[in-house]
């Protein structure tokens, strides 16, 4: 078995334990797992075998990851998901638009098919028929994550070696050529082509996010909003539908902002504002400034500044949002620590934080009644709010 999967491995997980029971626990625990014999005693046992069967899946599963995120790839490139978007086909009409062997293709569709992202009637003897499963059509509903997923292949690229990557100086990467501003000494003089990729990602990404914040959070009671880091504008396009009566101030890199200064078309109660949050001077006199996936992004020093910035910035009496996904995110802790982890080493910048961090992080700034508000699906985003007192 993998991982020693005996059903027992997960004994003192979220049980509060005295300091010494805990240790005591974990060599007893760890002892047993180190034995195959008490392995296979354990996986046969009525008691436990339910639970020993579900640790071997999981555990093949942290084996297996890399596999199954390269057949979702696969799947999004040959446009597998695209092609059954109407409705299903017959298995040589989706095989005739792969441009693969009846084999290869045959190989793909049945790993698809394991991971949910597609479903094969054999009902009809004369030839299968593919459909979208039920995570295949969730995914091609979410441009966010479609653009994710091709996204990856950069992470992947430097997670070859992840040994050497740890070892080598941050900002050396792939990926940290792709986010410029993370890495560059002066990222305000970045031109437009060094923004596009990422600022064209950040807006496709951006939909998963902007209604959970606006879902969890009453926009309708400010009347100037100030979205730092805000991209092409896409999240405040988002809350200009639900707060038409608030003057919106996007504020992020020169040639960032002037994509967004594009994108919004001259409209009114709109201003695109260039500069470097690092280093410039923050617009002013907002009742409400946003920060959306911007403090994760970024290392400690830079990320206290910036809250203390924000804070300093709001009109007295205003609010401070802070939306992006957390460590220790009940349901999601390997998002966190794991996937986030990695990937913003890979980054060259920031890390992932708890929610007690950030809040501890406000009110050393000042601000005050700080709240987490709750979000629908907190793995892609939680929210917390502050207030600068009046």
């Amino acid at each position: 078995m993998i991982g020693g999967s005996t059903g027992i491995s997960t004994g003192s997980r979220g049980v509060q334990l005295p300091g010494w029971l805990r240790d005591r626990w974990r060599r007893w625990r760890n002892a047993k797992l180190l034995d195959p014999l008490v392995q296979r005693k354990l996986s046969g046992f009525w008691i436990t075998r339910r639970r020993a069967q579900r640790e071997a899946s999981e555990a093949f599963d942290l084996v297996a990851g890399f596999v199954y995120s390269q057949v979702l790839l696969a799947c999004h490139r040959l446009g597998v998901l695209t092609q059954l978007r109407d409705g299903p086909l017959t298995h040589k009409q989706l095989l005739s638009a792969l441009d693969l062997s009846p084999a290869a293709g045959l190989t793909l569709l049945r790993a698809a098919e394991a991971l949910d992202l597609l479903e094969c009637d054999e009902s009809d003897t004369n030839e299968p028929i593919w459909w979208l499963g039920s995570k295949g059509a969730a995914l091609l509903g979410n441009a966010g994550a479609l653009a994710m997923i091709e996204h990856h292949a950069v992470l992947y690229r430097d997670l070859v070696d992840p040994v050497a990557l740890l070892r080598s100086p941050r900002g050396s990467t792939e990926l940290a050529r792709y986010w410029p501003y993370a890495t560059a000494d002066t990222p305000s003089t970045a031109g437009s082509e060094q923004v596009r990729a990422y600022t064209a990602l950040m807006a496709a990404s951006q939909g998963l996010v902007a209604d959970e914040i606006l879902d969890s959070y009453d926009f309708t009671r400010h009347r100037r909003i100030l979205d730092i880091g805000g991209g092409d504008g896409t999240f405040l396009r988002h809350v200009r539908q639900r707060a038409p009566q608030a003057q919106l101030v996007l504020f992020d890199l020169p040639a960032v902002a002037a994509e967004a200064r594009r994108r919004f078309g001259g409209a009114s109660g709109v201003e695109c504002i260039g500069g470097d949050f690092a280093h410039d001077a923050l617009p002013a006199g907002a009742d409400l400034i946003t920060l959306v996936r911007i403090l994760h992004d970024h290392d400690d020093e830079l990320a206290r500044s910036l809250l203390h910035r924000a804070a300093t910035a709001l009109a007295p009496g205003g609010c401070l949002v802070v939306a992006e996904p957390l460590a220790g995110t009940p349901g999601a802790v390997r998002m966190g620590n794991a996937y986030f982890g990695l990937y913003l080493w890979a980054m060259g910048s920031g890390r992932a934080r708890t929610a007690a961090e950030i809040s501890a992080w406000m009110r050393e700034v000042g601000l005050v009644d700080i709240e987490e508000r709750p979000t629908r699906i907190p793995l892609q985003t939680r929210l917390i709010v502050a207030r600068r007192p009046a």
